[in-house]
């Protein structure tokens, strides 16, 4: 495998980037721009009705984030003609032939120059409506490829998946494709189109029933989850995101594919500078629940690894794998998790560990301008443990101040709802995270070794395009870049 210039590669081309104002959307727009200003054109592909609405979108979710401040310092005022040149904002919605682009002169202008597609549109709720799910992750996925072949110049096609495809698996989980109706539990019976009509039926239904909008939305979510466990995947999310993969397997016929499988994405290592995040994202949830004094327990198994990977290294690999596999004829797939347990493990203690060590030097402030002093938090290592641990600690003292609270007037409700607050927030935790609380899987990735190898080997331009995991300290990068980080930028 020979790389050759990978900022060479990217000079002079015309790159859609579907998911725009997605997290790792906006981290690969603002590294094209910033590494390589000669690119021909960015299409940023984002849900809207018009082109209006669309620029709108951009510059309030995208270009005025913090993100791109190392961007705009180093080109000044000439940012928005850089901007304005580069990046033609398009207004989309993935879950549409054509991907919903309604300008037929700019459809023609994309089929016309667009080299590489990268597809980041995705929705990353565990409990989505199960409609909605499908339509964006597994339906939105064959649209993407749908749109790539009508790409006269296409070089590539690299589709960000998920390392949780691969469900609760255990031991080494290989870097390999999954093939249309494949399970992971053997129940046969798995069709795309059997899901959809389902789907389409379940709708018609409950719309003839006049349900409310609530209930169909409830019915919908609960239906996902049943679907879902069925055929042996935990949530919705990664089930829609495996039939993705499935279709687009199945689908692809001479396109050169790229499935990039990241593990649990954090905040960036380096680029475009230490830190950097948005919203709060799976084990940030238990972060910020530890950090605003919410979370007094928690469950899972100490030893158990966790995966996480930095945002820059897997905008960075989705970059070099772009490249590698620009070359390849006749419709090779290749697939890379990009991750960290085999190459840097991390235990979920350390990260306890390293939680519990920053907050407490590093109290974080509530509304009131008091610190929130936090203690050690009891892990529970069984789910009979943990409801054990709840009825005692917390459901027998919260009968006992709900029947103090009508005797007395409602005088204790503030205590009681913030009791009640606490038990909802460790509950819904734990049923969205427990199927990766003991989670015993490790994710193979010698094709990404493979990949590193080669970005070292052939290219000089490895260090602008790190992503080798091996290079992380973990105390270091949570300690005084990833937490730091996300209470800068995600605690509100």
């Amino acid at each position: 495998m020979e790389l050759g210039s990978i900022l060479e590669f990217l000079e002079n081309r015309s790159i859609l980037v579907t998911g725009a104002t997605g997290f790792l959307a906006k981290i690969f727009i603002e590294k094209i721009l910033r590494v390589q200003p000669n690119v021909k054109k960015l299409y940023v592909l984002l849900r809207a009705s018009d082109s209006k609405s669309a620029m709108s979108r951009f510059n309030t979710e995208v270009i005025t984030k913090d993100l791109f401040r190392v961007l705009k310092e180093k080109h000044g005022g000439n940012i928005t003609s850089l901007i304005s040149e580069k990046v033609r904002v398009v207004a989309g919605d993935i879950t549409f032939e054509n991907l919903g682009v309604k300008d037929t002169v700019l459809l023609q202008e994309m089929f016309k120059h667009v080299d590489v597609v990268i597809n980041l549109a995705a929705n990353t709720n565990f409990d989505e409506r199960y409609d909605v799910s499908l339509a964006i992750n597994t339906l939105g996925a064959k649209h993407v490829l749908d749109f790539s072949k009508k790409c006269d110049k296409l070089r590539v096609l690299v589709h960000v998946s998920t390392a949780y495809v691969a469900g609760e698996r255990e031991g080494l989980i290989l870097e390999t494709p999954y093939k249309m109706g494949e399970t992971l539990n053997g129940t046969s019976g798995l069709d795309t189109d059997s899901e959809k009509k389902l789907i389409d039926d379940t709708l018609k239904y409950l719309k003839a029933e006049n349900c409310s909008e609530d209930f169909i939305k409830s019915s919908m979510k609960d239906l996902g989850i049943q679907r879902a466990r069925k055929f042996g995947w935990p949530n919705t999310y990664v089930f829609s995101k495996a039939m993705g993969e499935m279709l687009l397997g199945e689908l692809k016929e001479d396109i050169p594919l790229v499935i990039i499988r990241p593990t649990i994405v954090t905040s960036t290592f380096k680029e475009p500078f230490p830190g950097w995040a948005e919203g709060v994202r799976t084990i940030d949830s238990l972060a910020v629940g530890y950090g605003k004094g919410r979370l007094t327990c928690f469950l899972g198994n100490p030893k158990t690894i966790l995966d996480a990977i930095p945002a820059d290294m897997v905008v960075n690999a989705m970059i070099v794998a772009m490249v590698a596999h620009s070359k390849n004829e006749g419709g090779h797939e290749s697939i890379y998790h990009i991750g960290t347990s085999v190459s840097n493990p991390l235990e979920f203690a350390c990260l306890q560990d390293y939680g519990q060590r920053y907050f407490q030097k590093n109290p974080w402030i509530n509304k009131e301008g008091r610190p929130v002093i936090v203690g050690k938090v009891k892990v529970l290592n069984s789910m009979d443990s943990f409801h054990r641990y709840l009825t005692l600690r917390y459901l027998l003292p919260l009968k006992g101040l709900q029947i103090l609270n009508s005797a007395c007037c409602q005088y204790f409700q503030g205590t009681y709802l913030d009791m009640c607050r606490k038990i909802k927030y460790v509950m819904r935790l734990v049923e969205l995270y427990s199927p990766y609380l003991f989670f015993k899987g490790y994710y193979d990735d010698m094709n990404t070794e493979r990949l590193i190898r080669a970005a070292k080997e052939s290219s000089a331009e490895s260090e602008t395009f790190y992503f080798d995991p091996k290079v992380i300290n973990w105390e270091d990068y949570f300690l005084n870049t990833h937490l730091p980080g996300i209470v800068k930028h995600v605690f509100k």
